[in-house]
């Protein structure tokens, strides 16, 4: 296959993924609205049936309160579902990644020490700049360290180690939660995967894509009850 032949069938592959992506956006819009809608008159029933006393009326609240959370979920689902449509491409500068991660800590960090989690930078100095969308790399960091506290429920340590290997800029992302078996390992990246209930299975395939948009590559190492170390990519410039 000549470069031609290579690049045209890449440039037809994208245009079929753009029409693709679009479509599945229209559709998660056009189910939002009724979802929204169903959700309100739920709360307004919800409400008329709180303080009620009678038998069959609380077990109407009960059934109620059950549509609420699966409406929750749905809702959950279709937005993470919008976000990962969203991020095919990136609007990339040049970053230092120890300042974007730095930024990251200091906003999450109180959210991990409520859950008794220590998190423990290890950022290499004079790091290269590589080219970032600091708002979906936040993304990144943000569903990464979130499934770290799941995985810690009773805490632990996360670590975020950055340094320089071979014209790469490498993010790891260590926990010493419960692992993952290789089932999990094996198919976590892909869409509506999930192994937490009430989970949409979009956040590590959004974690992919968004790695991918940046030319990067992502990999995993993990094992039970010994943690899970994400190791992310990125070119150097």
């Amino acid at each position: 296959m000549n470069e031609s032949t290579l690049t045209s069938d890449v440039d037809h592959w994208r245009t079929q993924y753009n029409e693709i992506a679009a479509s599945a956006g229209r559709l998660a819009h056009e189910v939002r609205n009724p979802l929204s809608t169903i959700s309100l008159n739920l709360e307004l029933l919800e409400e008329e049936l709180r303080d009620t006393e009678t038998p069959r009326d609380r077990r109407m609240h009960k059934k109620v309160q059950t549509l609420q959370r699966e409406c929750q979920h749905l809702n959950l689902v279709v937005e993470n579902f919008l976000q990962f449509i969203r991020t095919g491409t990136a609007d990339r500068l040049p970053v230092n990644l120890n300042e974007a991660v730095n930024e990251f800590i200091e906003i999450f960090q109180p959210v991990a020490a409520a859950q008794k989690v220590e998190m423990i930078p290890h950022l290499a100095a004079q790091l290269p700049a590589v080219l970032l969308d600091q708002r979906m790399f936040r993304q990144v960091l943000f569903n990464l360290c979130q499934n770290a506290l799941h995985a810690m429920p009773d805490g632990g340590r996360l670590e975020l180690l950055t340094y320089e290997r071979d014209g790469e800029v490498v993010l790891e992302i260590i926990d010493t939660g419960k692992g993952m078996d290789e089932r999990t390992q094996a198919k976590m990246f892909d869409l509506f995967f999930t192994t937490k209930d009430g989970g949409s299975g979009l956040g590590l395939a959004t974690v992919q894509r968004i790695v991918m948009a940046h030319d990067g590559q992502i990999e995993c190492e993990s094992a039970l009850n010994r943690g899970t170390r994400f190791r992310i990519r990125l070119p150097a410039i």
